[in-house]
């Protein structure tokens, strides 16, 4: 049986992820989350509930950054680690840049630590594609060692994707960074985008712009990256590698918008601000590189990926709706 340890498990991609590992046959999944209030943690509880039925199933409420814990719980059965938990986002990293810091990279650093300390051979890192900056060359390559980050999320991103080098080469440990491109679907933080225009449409709120519009985004759905990281999981060829992990097609601000008032019915309410500091204009992949060696291929447009979000945001809106505000859901672990 593979023991396969997946931080971050409890949030958007990582409960997706589990969804999929906990179906294999002879796998063993542990997912370890500190259930960070950065949002609701109820959605998060909701995340996990149908994983707390199944035998196969561990739950650990843990920081990455508590080294100490780490040690006592991670022993040398784990086959991998599938690294998802982060301080997530730009703009959250540009008020707090320290907590970035440190969660995201000695977070990391401790799991590598860790892996070498207990023999486990195979790393899997959450990586961005932020880490590629405002780069002209388009659509962005792996191999493109040109990366200028412009926020400090995108650096503590890249720092560590090069620590995983270093781990590497002086351990042997298989380390895959996942450059992944905006990714949507349901489950997604409320404090994203295209969860914060569907919330916003569908209530007849305003919506923010940032910008005229024009900025371009390589939207990518949960899905089709969860089968890129389990592809990961399954690449046995020893080494350091990134991979990107998008949908190699860019969709602009406006496009997006119209997109969603055509799922939701509801024409939206903009509202025109200045761009935001650490934005990136352009983000767009090269897949090539996935596709070759992890068999990695997108195939969820954009219209289908809002309309599973838009339905998904329904159920979880009736379920908060109806869930008695004296009485949320019980702290797990």
């Amino acid at each position: 049986m593979k023991k396969i340890l997946v931080t971050g498990g409890s949030g958007f991609i990582g409960s997706h992820l589990i969804d999929h590992l906990l179906q294999m046959e002879n796998v063993q999944v542990t997912n370890l989350d500190n259930m960070d209030d950065f949002y609701d943690r109820r959605i998060k509880e909701a995340n996990i509930l149908p994983h707390l039925q199944a035998k196969n199933y561990e739950f650990w409420e843990a920081d990455v950054f508590d080294y100490k814990l780490l040690m006592e719980l991670i022993d040398d059965s784990f086959d991998a680690i599938i690294h998802l938990a982060a301080k997530a986002g730009v703009r959250p990293s540009i008020r707090q840049p320290q907590h970035a810091q440190k969660v995201n990279v000695e977070g990391t650093l401790n799991l590598l630590e860790i892996a070498r300390e207990r023999g486990i051979s195979k790393f899997v890192y959450a990586s961005s594609s932020s880490v590629y900056g405002i780069n002209k060359r388009v659509p962005w390559r792996e191999e493109d060692t040109a990366c200028q980050p412009i926020s400090p999320y995108a650096a503590t991103k890249l720092a560590a994707e090069h620590l995983g080098h270093v781990y590497h080469h002086l351990y042997n440990i298989q380390f895959i960074a996942l450059r992944f491109f905006t990714v949507y679907g349901p489950r997604q933080r409320p404090d994203l985008a295209i969860h914060r225009f569907v919330d916003r449409i569908h209530r007849g709120l305003p919506i923010h712009v940032y910008g005229d519009g024009s900025s371009m985004r390589d939207y990518t759905y949960v899905g089709d990256v969860v089968q890129g990281i389990l592809g990961a999981l399954q690449l046995q060829q020893p080494g350091h590698h990134i991979f990107n992990l998008g949908n190699n097609q860019t969709v602009s601000l406006k496009a997006l918008i119209a997109a969603i008032e055509e799922v939701v019915g509801k024409q939206a309410l903009l509202v025109h601000l200045p761009p935001q500091a650490g934005d990136v204009p352009l983000t767009c992949a090269s897949i090539e590189k996935a596709q070759q060696y992890l068999k990695y291929q997108p195939a969820t447009e954009l219209k289908q990926g809002l309309q599973h979000f838009y339905q998904w945001y329904l159920e979880w809106k009736h379920h908060r709706e109806t869930m008695p505000d004296e009485k949320p859901l019980s702290k797990i672990g």
